[in-house]
């Protein structure tokens, strides 16, 4: 079982630790104070002032004037190469002599020419071999020295790769108008063709160029003073923009994963807290999942709620019942890990809120106050009362941090203040929400289910009252020690008062077992068996949390039943039965003498078992001093101390001294001295009253 109970509670703390830091690493970064969030491309909404003076090299603007500068440096192309013209002159030199035998040959007829002109390594239509074949000789060398001198003249300048069509688009204004438009479009057309680059591109050179362009430029300072607008409102951001922020230091950091692991950590953190917490002051805590559930639920509940209202808002994370939390936990857990849960989320909420004091303070502080006002909440006006005291101790965290701000206006103020006060009357409204769901779900016991458990109508009671009332004296009396002693160690006095009172049921099914509600002289355990004996009486405890299910008791009065006999030993039933045995304990199985248990796993089970010892001892001894009082008290709880009873429920020596003290004072106003009428007979002994309970 403990395996299991192991098992439970490590998968709880792991799902809650995961749980709680992806609610804290999904919730969104807002940017710090005084800075923005801006990209290239946003608008921004508002003018961007600078905070502080500023001058810096601005990277930016530099390396633009660098780019320009270089950008108006030409290309550089190599100087006109003399060896084309020659080459290209030649060319057509070639050209010429081969047209001008085609021309000269007598014996070919028209069409065998045409074929010859169309042969030649040089396009030639037909239109154009016609022209060709119909110059006389004149006219044919004044073509010749007109196509050689246009050629010679174009490459004679400088022909670029880039500008070659431009250069030929101007070959027809160089033909010399002396010749016939006939003669002209034919120097044209054989001139063109070789009209090719003759100056090239030098990259190295124009590289070079440029980088001395480049370096030449001087850093460009950028200056801003305090007060100047740096972005204006409506303007698209630009990076020289986004490096003037970032030089002012207005840029919001990225979030990396720097963030990333420090939020996590926070929570790794928290839980541990609250972890050792537990273990140190309330182990109990961890033998019952459900209230662990309970209590990882209803703290991610709110961790949960501050993820959608404490990012980038200003009202909301003063308004949300954060209050709430610490009475709910008051209630059921106490107000020491109340104080100790509220501190925790306080901090978690810190980081949702960008590391925002005030939002952290104002959540630790109104749980703090509220969770220490609210009292034993035994009245449903002690609600109103810590929901009041919240919404105080908010409104003076609220003035605190804004009152003396001269950037706080009236109306922001008057919001906040109003937030706070509304906050108290939420947070007593979820409360009593939160006790009226989670109570039956997750089994819990608040203060004002006891006191309503503990009226005289309850049925349960009222059935022992008919059924086994020396029984229900008896717990009357156990409740009143059990509650002095609870109430001198700061236990929870209304638990241990309505458990004593109930602590008993189960003899109310047999109530003729037990010697309170015999008649003298009939005892039906005079012809049992030890063993039936034994078993008789212990059986009250197991119909006892039957009855408590049926009748939907919650769990801690369950415990009370369960665990005000520990695994203590029916001892006089058991040693008559050694007796029987003829003194040897081996033959005797004790097993069947020993209630099932637990031992008391808390101070009130505790005390409970106590005061119920006390309380029958004392009844069956009938102390006539102090001192006697003072030796029952002091044997019975030695006797349960030694047995290893308290070995599990918590209480200190010191609070074992106090209680010990209390049950005296306390059994000293039950006893006290009075008259003794001839008719009282005292002549019970202390075996008789172990023998029938």
């Amino acid at each position: 079982m403990g395996r299991v109970r192991r098992t439970i509670w490590l998968v709880i703390i792991v799902s809650t630790v995961f749980t709680a830091a992806i609610i804290i690493m999904a919730a969104p970064i807002s940017p710090p104070r005084d800075t923005v969030s801006l990209e290239v491309g946003d608008v921004t909404t508002a003018d961007v002032i600078a905070p502080r003076f500023v001058s810096y090299e601005s990277q930016i603007e530099t390396e633009a004037a660098r780019e320009a500068a270089a950008n108006a440096i030409p290309d550089v192309y190599d100087p006109p190469d003399s060896r084309v013209a020659r080459q290209q002159v030649a060319s057509a030199r070639k050209l010429f002599d081969y047209i001008s035998s085609v021309r000269a040959d007598a014996f070919a007829t028209p069409e065998q020419k045409y074929a010859d002109l169309a042969a030649a390594d040089f396009t030639i239509d037909a239109a154009m071999a016609k022209a060709l074949l119909d110059l006389n000789d004149t006219g044919w060398s004044a073509v010749q020295a007109e196509t050689i001198s246009v050629i010679e003249r174009v490459l004679s300048g400088q022909v670029r790769e880039d500008r070659l069509e431009e250069t030929k688009n101007r070959v027809p204004a160089l033909v010399s108008v002396s010749l016939t438009e006939a003669q002209a479009d034919l120097v044209t057309q054989l001139a063109i063709p070789y009209i090719v680059p003759n100056s090239f591109y030098n990259e190295a050179l124009t590289t070079a160029n440029r980088q001395a362009a480049s370096e030449a430029v001087t850093p460009i300072e950028q200056t801003f003073v305090e007060g100047q607008i740096v972005i204006g409102r409506g303007r698209i951001v630009t990076e020289a923009d986004l490096e003037a922020l970032n030089a002012l230091g207005l840029i919001a950091p990225e979030r990396g994963w720097e963030n990333i692991v420090s939020h996590a950590l926070s929570v790794v953190i928290a839980i541990a807290v609250i972890g050792l917490y537990m273990a140190r002051f309330n182990p109990i805590f961890f033998h019952s999942p459900r209230t662990m559930l309970y209590a990882s639920i209803l703290f991610l509940a709110f961790l949960l709620a501050a993820r959608f209202t404490v990012p980038d808002r200003t009202v909301l994370p003063f308004l949300l019942p954060w209050a709430g939390l610490s009475m709910l936990i008051a209630i059921t857990l106490g107000p020491n890990v109340a104080i100790t849960m509220t501190i925790i989320l306080a901090a978690l909420v810190g980081v949702l809120a960008n590391s925002r004091l005030e939002v952290a303070v104002y959540v630790a502080v109104g749980g703090i106050v509220s969770a220490l006002a609210l009292g034993k909440a035994e009245r449903v006006n002690a609600f109103f009362w810590g929901g009041l005291a919240a919404s105080a101790a908010n409104a003076g965290i609220v003035l605190v941090f804004w009152l003396a701000d001269p950037d706080t206006d009236a109306l922001g103020l008057a919001e906040l203040l109003t937030a706070s006060l509304i906050n108290g009357a939420l947070s007593a409204s979820v409360t009593l929400i939160g006790l009226f769901l989670l109570g039956p779900l997750f089994d819990l016991t608040t203060p004002l289910q006891l006191i309503e458990l503990g009226r005289p109508n309850h049925s349960l009671l009222q059935f022992m009252l008919r059924q086994a009332p020396g029984t229900y004296q008896h717990s009357l009396q156990v409740a009143n020690l059990a509650e002095q002693a609870a109430e001198r160690i700061g236990a929870n006095t209304v638990l241990v008062r309505v458990g004593a009172l109930f602590h008993d049921i189960g003899k109310s099914l047999h109530p003729e077992y037990f010697v309170e509600n015999q008649i003298e002289g009939e005892n039906p355990h005079d012809g049992f068996l030890p063993e039936v004996s034994a078993q008789c009486i212990i059986q009250h405890v197991p119909d006892g949390l039957k009855m408590a299910a049926k009748h939907r008791l919650p769990r801690a009065i369950r415990d009370c039943i369960a665990e005000h006999h520990g695994t203590n030993i029916a001892r006089y039933q058991y040693q008559r039965a050694v007796q029987m045995a003829e003194g040897d304990e081996s033959k005797v199985d004790k097993s069947k003498f020993t209630y099932p248990g637990p031992k008391p796993q808390t101070k009130e089970t505790a005390l409970l078992m106590l005061a119920d010892g006390c309380e029958a001892k004392s009844r069956s001894d009938l102390p006539r001093n102090a001192e006697e009082i003072e030796k029952i008290v002091k044997t019975i709880l030695d006797s349960r101390f030694a047995a290893g009873q308290l070995n599990e429920c918590g209480l200190t020596m010191q609070e074992l001294e106090q209680a010990r003290l209390s049950f005296i004072e306390t059994l000293q106003g039950f006893f006290h001295s009075r008259l003794k009428y001839p008719e009282e007979k005292v002549d019970r002994l202390e075996e008789e009253v172990e023998r029938h309970r």
